[in-house]
């Protein structure tokens, strides 16, 4: 049987996505993004891939969240959703903000990694090819490097968007001080940063503790929070041990040291006080993140639609009470 050609939901604009101002510019980013860091590569079914993106855009999921070597294996993610874009999306470009990154390894020899301006833009010219796009719509370094000069990348995410391969750039866990000169650098050059990303959950608040959410506001730039569910501790997932297929299990991502006593007992504190506001553990903590404005937007990760369903549902959960956000602290900190 050959499949019909998609069509999106005609409500996907109105059945409950929120968005949000990014920082000091013309973008509104959904509350909810997708990232196809894992489930995405040559080592899943591409119907399934397909099956999520297409549910993702249904619901008004708009920002789908790349990078160069997302998979496994390497590239491999962009060259699902290119397929993806081929065969689905092409229609509906103008509707959809794509961001892809490169700072991590992706090829050997000595350009194939960090934040060169010649890894940068070969990075970025091999992305646009595998994902059949002619520009992405924010293109990030993906992390700082303490060797080159911060000049000569900051230059790079310039002239990528004099050249018109990306509209916007960003940047991601780099360091605040290093973080300062980009927003500097960047609005100097009239390609002011657009959004910070760095690794957000309520295990793990270094944006907070750093500064760094307050300080992007400050600069005008927006916040995107990865790992949101810590890779799977935020959910009931590991409450009776370990199960097969986990991240844990594989070893891949996420170590057994990380599953100690204590954190076992602090999900499950958690688990109990999510049950109180009516959410699973899961969407409680992605609300946690989306709790005030210095988030723009939270990534989310999914293995399928039914998984993808659940975490949507963190955007029509209660507000916090200044009590609840006292009792997670006191359960974490």
């Amino acid at each position: 049987m050959i499949n019909p050609i998609y069509s999106p939901a005609a409500d996907r604009y109105e059945n409950g996505m929120k968005y949000r101002r990014c920082g000091r510019s013309g973008i509104l980013l959904p509350e909810i993004s997708l990232g196809l860091w894992h489930n995405f590569g040559d080592v899943n079914t591409l119907a399934n891939s397909m099956e999520m993106a297409h549910y993702a855009f249904d619901n008004g999921i708009v920002h789908f969240d790349l990078a160069n070597n997302y998979g496994p294996s390497y590239g491999s993610a962009e060259e699902t959703f290119g397929i993806i874009m081929k065969k689905s999306f092409l229609p509906y470009r103008d509707e959809l903000f794509i961001s892809s990154k490169a700072g991590y390894d992706m090829w050997p020899g000595p350009y194939g990694n960090w934040g060169s301006r010649k890894y940068l833009m070969a990075s970025l010219d091999q992305s646009l090819k595998r994902m059949n796009l002619d520009y992405v719509d924010l293109f990030y370094s993906h992390r700082y490097d303490p060797e080159t000069p911060l000049e000569e990348t900051l230059q790079a995410l310039v002239d990528i968007v004099r050249q018109g391969k990306a509209l916007y750039v960003g940047i991601s866990r780099w360091p605040k001080e290093a973080a300062q000169t980009a927003y500097e650098y960047l609005a100097a050059h009239d390609v002011p940063c657009l959004i910070y990303q760095g690794k957000y959950n309520i295990f793990d608040r270094e944006p907070e503790e750093e500064g760094i959410l307050k300080h992007a506001k400050e600069n005008g730039a927006g916040f995107i929070g990865f790992s949101p569910l810590a890779q799977g501790l935020l959910t009931d997932r590991y409450l009776n041990g370990i199960p097969a297929g986990s991240r844990i299990a594989h070893n891949t991502s996420l170590s057994k040291d990380e599953l100690t006593e204590k954190r076992i007992a602090q999900i499950s504190k958690l688990d109990e006080m999510a049950k109180k506001r009516g959410q699973t553990l899961a969407e409680m903590a992605l609300s946690w993140i989306l709790k005030d404005d210095f988030v723009t937007s939270v990534i989310v990760g999914a293995s399928s639609v039914a998984q993808l369903q659940k975490n949507l549902k963190a955007i029509h959960g209660p507000a916090f009470t200044p009590e609840e956000l006292a009792e997670i602290d006191r359960i974490v900190l």
